[in-house]
């Protein structure tokens, strides 16, 4: 069962495109862009790079886990108001099979919001050819503070 949420703030979606492209880790350096955001969810996605990837082709999970902490950070973000942020308090990932693919989806989800503290789970999955394969789960806990724009 899917959880139904509302934004606080009416510019959440500019407010999560904003925010990742001013990332140069992530905007730059992983090619990731915002490619759908809804109240509770976020959708990152990063094409492969030569440079990013393990000796076998599979791509490094330390570049899974940074996508997948930023669409769970921004699921969480998507239910705040204005001047409030999130930041991670932990996370956990699991890899479930190597990612041999052509680019990679990171697909967040809040299962519980509430004042403080937002936990939310994210799918990562390599596309090769149009098809999708699931390749790590990540479980966070984000903690909401005041934003600091």
């Amino acid at each position: 069962m899917t959880a139904e949420f509302s934004a606080k703030n009416p510019d959440f979606v500019a407010r999560v495109h904003a925010s990742l492209g001013g990332q140069a880790f992530m905007h730059k350096l992983l090619g990731a862009r915002v490619t759908q955001v809804t109240p509770g969810f976020v959708e990152i996605m990063a094409p492969a790079q030569p440079d990013l990837l393990q000796p076998g082709g599979h791509v490094h999970g330390s570049v899974l886990a940074a996508l997948a902490d930023s669409a769970t950070g921004y699921a969480a973000q998507t239910l705040v108001p204005v001047e409030m942020d999130i930041v991670t308090v932990e996370f956990k990932i699991n890899f479930l099979a190597p990612g041999f693919g052509t680019h990679y989806l990171a697909r967040g989800r809040v299962i519980r919001a509430g004042r403080t503290l937002a936990v939310c789970h994210g799918d990562l999955l390599a596309v090769q050819g149009g098809a999708e394969k699931l390749i790590a789960h990540m479980v966070t806990t984000m903690m909401v503070v005041a934003s600091h724009d």
